[in-house]
C-alpha cells in the first residue's frame, strides 16, 4: 500500500487501525457515564448519577486507583464526597482516557512499525503555593457540587481572583491558564440551565486536568535536555483560535553524534484579534521565529544544544538554531520517517485527542462521498480530515483529493483514525508539485497568496495603529 522497502515511510498496516481495540469501547463508557454525572451535579446524587460514578470506579478496580476511588465514588454518590474524593476521581476519568490513548497509540506503532521512548522519571520541580492550589481546588469542587446545568456567572467568577493571584509564578502559570480558559468558556455559556447542548466531554476533560494539577508535584517533568543535529521539517499544523493561534511544526531531528532520528516538535503560539484569520495569522507569527521562514522555503535548521522535553518538543530558542541547506519534506519522509524514533507521551498529556502522529502514504485511491473524503490502502478506507486544512496556505481538499502521496498527522477521533494532510504531492496543469499547508509561513510568490497577503498585512497594519493610538492615550 506503500513503498514496501526498509526506507518507505507509510503506513505499513493499514488492518491494525481498522481491527477493534479491546476494552476501548468500555473505557469510554465509564468516561462518558462519569461525564453525565458531572452535566448534573454531585450536591445530591440521583440513583442514574450514582451508578456513573460506581461504573467509574469498576473500570479502574484493577489499578493501583482502586481503593481510593472505590472510596470516593462511594461517598460521592451518597451526596458527601469532599475535595480529595473529587480528586480522586478526575485522577481516575485522566487515567482511563490514559490508557485508550496508550492502546491507540500502540496500533499506530505497530502499524507504522515505528519504535518509542520510554518516559524518563520526573524531577521535583519548584515549590508552589500550597493555598493557590487549594482555592483552584475549592473553585473546581464547586463547579462539580453545581453541575454543568447549575452553574452561573457568580459561581463561575470565582475562578479569577485564583487566576490573578497564580500568573505571576511561572510553576503555576499551566494551571492558571488552563483555569482562566475553562472560565471563560464557561461564563460564555451562562446560566447553565438554559443551555441546549452540554460539551460534555470538552467540560469534564478541562476540569479533571485542572483538578489533578492542583495536586502537588503532578506537573513536574524531567529536565529538558540539550540536543544537538539536523532538524528535518514535514510541514506544519496550524491551529487557530478566535483569540489565539499556534503553528507547531512536526520535524525528524538527526543527531549530531549519528544516533537514531526522531520525531520532535517546535511551536510558536502568539495572541490574535478575532479580526484577523486565513493568511493575515502569518503576520502575527513570523516575528517570533526563524522557523516558520525555513519551512516556508523548504529547508533545514542546524540546532546547537537546543533544549527539549522528554515528550518531543523542542523550546524553541533562536540563539540555539541556524538556516540549514534545502530539504525537502517528502525526501525526508521517504528516506527517514520510517526509521525515526517516537517520543513518549508525557502523563498527562495521555489523551486520544493529543494523537497526531506523522506518516507518509502513497499508492492509495482516493474515495469521495459529498464532502467525505478517504484514502482506500490495500483495500482498507481511511478517513481524511479535510476540515483541518487551514484556509492560510494553498493546500486545499480538491488537491489533497487529486494526490499521488500525502504526508499527513494521523489522529483519533469519534470512534475512528483520521488522516490530517499538511502537504500533498499532486499534479496542476500537468506538472508535478508539492503543497504544503504551511508553505506561506515565511512568504509566498505564489499568484492567491500574495493577493491575500496583502489584504492580511493591510488589516493588521489597521490595527496595529489603532493599538498603539490607544496605548498613546
Amino acid at each position: 500500500m506503500v513503498p514496501a522497502d526498509p526506507g518507505g515511510g507509510g503506513l505499513m498496516r493499514a488492518d491494525l487501525l481498522t481491527d477493534p481495540v479491546d476494552g476501548l469501547d468500555e473505557a469510554l463508557a465509564a468516561v462518558d457515564g462519569f461525564d453525565r454525572v458531572l452535566a448534573a451535579g454531585v450536591l445530591r446524587p440521583r440513583p442514574d448519577q450514582a451508578a456513573g460514578l460506581l461504573a467509574l470506579a469498576a473500570a479502574v478496580a484493577g489499578s493501583p486507583l482502586a481503593a481510593r476511588v472505590a472510596e470516593a465514588a462511594e461517598k460521592t454518590a451518597a451526596g458527601i464526597g469532599d475535595e480529595g474524593h473529587l480528586t480522586a476521581l478526575a485522577a481516575a476519568r485522566c487515567a482511563l482516557l490514559g490508557s485508550v490513548h496508550d492502546a491507540l497509540t500502540a496500533r499506530i506503532d505497530g502499524a507504522t512499525g515505528r519504535d518509542r521512548t520510554a518516559f524518563p522519571a520526573t524531577a521535583p520541580g519548584a515549590p508552589q503555593a500550597a493555598n493557590l492550589l487549594a482555592a483552584a481546588r475549592a473553585w473546581l469542587a464547586d463547579l462539580a457540587r453545581a453541575g454543568w446545568q447549575g452553574i452561573d456567572h457568580d459561581l463561575v467568577a470565582g475562578a479569577a481572583p485564583v487566576v490573578s493571584a497564580m500568573l505571576p509564578n511561572p510553576a503555576l502559570r499551566r494551571l492558571a491558564t488552563l483555569l482562566d480558559g475553562f472560565a471563560a468558556e464557561l461564563a460564555a455559556s451562562c446560566p447553565g440551565a438554559t443551555l441546549e447542548r452540554v460539551p460534555l466531554r470538552r467540560w469534564a476533560d478541562l476540569w479533571s486536568r485542572a483538578l489533578v494539577l492542583t495536586v502537588p508535584g503532578a506537573a513536574d517533568a524531567p529536565p529538558a535536555e540539550a540536543v544537538t543535529g539536523r532538524l528535518l521539517p514535514l510541514g506544519i499544523d496550524l491551529q487557530e483560535h478566535a483569540t489565539a493561534v499556534q503553528a507547531q511544526v512536526h520535524a525528524v531531528l538527526e543527531p549530531a553524534d549519528g544516533g537514531t532520528p526522531r520525531l520532535v516538535r517546535a511551536s510558536v503560539s502568539v495572541p490574535k484579534p478575532d479580526t484577523v484569520v486565513g493568511t493575515g495569522v502569518w503576520q502575527l507569527l513570523r516575528p517570533h521565529t526563524a522557523l516558520l521562514a525555513a519551512v516556508g522555503e523548504g529547508r533545514s535548521m542546524e540546532l546547537t544544544d537546543m533544549p527539549a522535553t522528554a515528550g518531543g518538543d523542542l523550546l524553541w530558542s533562536e540563539e540555539h538554531a541556524r538556516p540549514g541547506a534545502p530539504a525537502d519534506a517528502f525526501g525526508t519522509a521517504r528516506v527517514v520517517l520510517a526509521t525515526a524514533e517516537a517520543a513518549a507521551t508525557a502523563p498527562l498529556d495521555r489523551h486520544p485527542t493529543a494523537i497526531a502522529v506523522p506518516v507518509l502514504l502513497e499508492g492509495y485511491t482516493a474515495r469521495q462521498d459529498g464532502d467525505a473524503l478517504e484514502f482506500v490502502l490495500a483495500g482498507q478506507p481511511l478517513a481524511v480530515d479535510t476540515d483541518r486544512i487551514p484556509a492560510a496556505g494553498p493546500l486545499t481538499p480538491e488537491a489533497v483529493a487529486a494526490s499521488a502521496a500525502c504526508i499527513g498527522l494521523l489522529r483519533w477521533d469519534a470512534g475512528r483514525y483520521l488522516l490530517q494532510p499538511i502537504a500533498v504531492e499532486t499534479t496542476v496543469r500537468k506538472k508535478a508539485v508539492a503543497l504544503h499547508a504551511g508553505a506561506w509561513a515565511g512568504s509566498t510568490t505564489d499568484k492567491l497568496g500574495v493577493k491575500a497577503e496583502k489584504a492580511a498585512t493591510d488589516a493588521v497594519a489597521v490595527l496595529r495603529e489603532r493599538a498603539g493610538r490607544l496605548l498613546r492615550k
